[in-house]
């Protein structure tokens, strides 16, 4: 069953289904980050010690997303989705009842195993259902958790943590992972294609990439031991020469190199990784600020990033017209650069101006951010053919993953970086941050050129036809 004949009732539902796992993996992936003192206390452990909850779980989403498309394609996309699902589910639970770090390590991985299959798969499904034509709409539209997930993160971890227990920060998955399965049940779709024999060698030399450049991204944000960052970074880019080199001779690699020869899709992978290394660490950054700088609680830095989430809404509404109107290369150009001077603009309120005054800024960028999003994850798969569909949807899946977290190690080095300078910042720790977000911006601008690379015409198929 591929691009079948869809009723449109399942056509109305599919994005919603998509929607719930993406925000339970995205607010997964953030909610942690205000909490994890509270459960250190709860389990006896150093705060420090429990990076080992975040990184356990980006890791194993890095490792296994590249077996996602291979696997749909095997035992049908219902299937793999609602086992995904169920698995998520399974393991917050699991972490929810830890009674110590190993614990709740291992119920993360198993987290991590849902999470590396749900997201690609559900896309996937939505990507085989819909006539290109109307793709950007659907995908419009389940992609909003995407950025409200990280915005809502920190603010429902605080009051979670300040008015119940951390239990509840993995508990909060349990019911909306029933409604996933619930609606998976009667609605999914279930698309399987000819599938060769899985390509175990290239798998495996490509998760061993992804491995090593997931540890020097930890490793670059919590650690200046310049060694060991540089042997993982390098030794994660020998690994990716190797699979190059492994993709060339073998007949049916997990990831063809031929998915590169599709313009549109090279174009939407580099443009997805250059604009996020600025963008993925907004939403760290400045509650950050607010709450080091400016001595604020984790609550009021969690309320003054959340207008980002109803701006986005916003944005979702009208992206679809402006691509009409102006086409993907215009929009996207103009788009990043625009993104790029609002987080520049973030370091323009001094030590003295009101915390309020990032509101109306953040605001703005939530907006631009959603149709980013949109427009590049639309792009990269419009000139896809349906045999790439499945493995070029898990490669943009493990690239976005990669990009979110070197955004976020980016961010928070070149914050380090300032704090050391005494002559710079003169012990003012905002002037830090400031020097920061002008830097990040600044790169953020100069990623708008990626996008030159887009002819004028490209993405006019999935445009909705009159």
């Amino acid at each position: 069953m591929d691009q079948a004949i869809t009723s449109p009732q399942i056509k109305k539902v599919l994005p919603v289904i998509l929607a719930t796992a993406i925000f339970m993996q995205m607010l997964d992936s953030t909610i942690l980050n205000t909490s994890l003192p509270a459960i250190a206390k709860d389990l006896n452990e150093s705060p420090l010690n429990m990076q080992n909850a975040i990184i356990s779980y980006v890791l194993t989403l890095a490792l296994l997303m590249p077996v996602s498309g291979f696997l749909a394609d095997k035992f049908g996309t219902k299937k793999v989705f609602i086992f995904a699902l169920a698995l998520f589910s399974i393991g917050s639970l699991f972490c929810s009842l830890s009674q110590n770090l190993s614990q709740l390590v291992l119920s993360r991985v198993l987290q991590g195993v849902g999470g590396s299959l749900m997201t690609p798969v559900g896309r996937l499904t939505l990507i085989k259902t819909y006539p290109k034509n109307e793709l950007v709409q659907a995908m419009n539209f389940a992609i909003v958790p995407a950025l409200i997930g990280p915005v809502l993160g920190p603010l429902v971890g605080g009051y979670l943590v300040d008015y119940l227990t951390w239990h509840w920060i993995f508990l909060i998955n349990l019911p909306i992972a029933l409604i996933g399965i619930v609606m998976s049940f009667k609605y999914l779709p279930d698309y399987r294609s000819k599938t060769l024999d899985f390509d175990l060698k290239g798998f495996l030399i490509f998760a061993a990439a992804s491995f090593l450049l997931s540890i020097s991204l930890e490793l670059l944000g919590n650690s200046f031991h310049i060694t060991p960052i540089l042997v993982a970074l390098v030794l994660g880019f020998l690994m990716l020469y190797y699979y190059y080199r492994h993709a060339k001779k073998d007949e049916n690699p997990i990831f063809p190199l031929d998915l590169f020869q599709v313009r549109t899709f090279r174009v939407g992978i580099l443009g997805n990784l250059a604009t996020r290394l600025g963008i993925s660490s907004v939403p760290l950054l400045l509650p950050l600020m607010i709450q080091i700088a400016y001595g604020q609680s984790a609550v009021t830095s969690g309320w003054i990033v959340a207008p980002m989430a109803l701006t986005a809404m916003f944005g979702k509404s009208v992206v679809i017209g402006i691509l009409e109107r102006f086409g993907y290369r215009t929009t996207l150009m103009t788009n990043t650069l625009v993104i790029g001077i609002l987080i520049c603009a973030l370091a323009i309120p001094g030590i003295e101006s009101s915390i309020y005054w990032h509101v109306p800024i953040i605001a703005v960028l939530g907006f631009f951010n959603s149709i980013q999003f949109t427009s590049m994850n639309s792009i990269s798969i419009s000139d896809l053919r349906n045999y790439h569909t499945s493995s070029g949807n898990s490669l943009i899946s493990v690239n976005q993953q990669l990009a979110i977290g070197f955004g976020v190690a980016f961010g928070l080095i070149l914050l380090k970086l300032f704090e050391g300078d005494v002559q710079l910042v003169q012990g003012e720790i905002h002037q830090a941050f400031r020097y920061t977000f002008l830097v990040i911006g600044s790169l953020t601008m100069l990623s708008a050129l990626v996008f030159r690379r887009l002819h004028f015409r490209d993405g006019e198929n999935l445009r909705a036809k009159d």
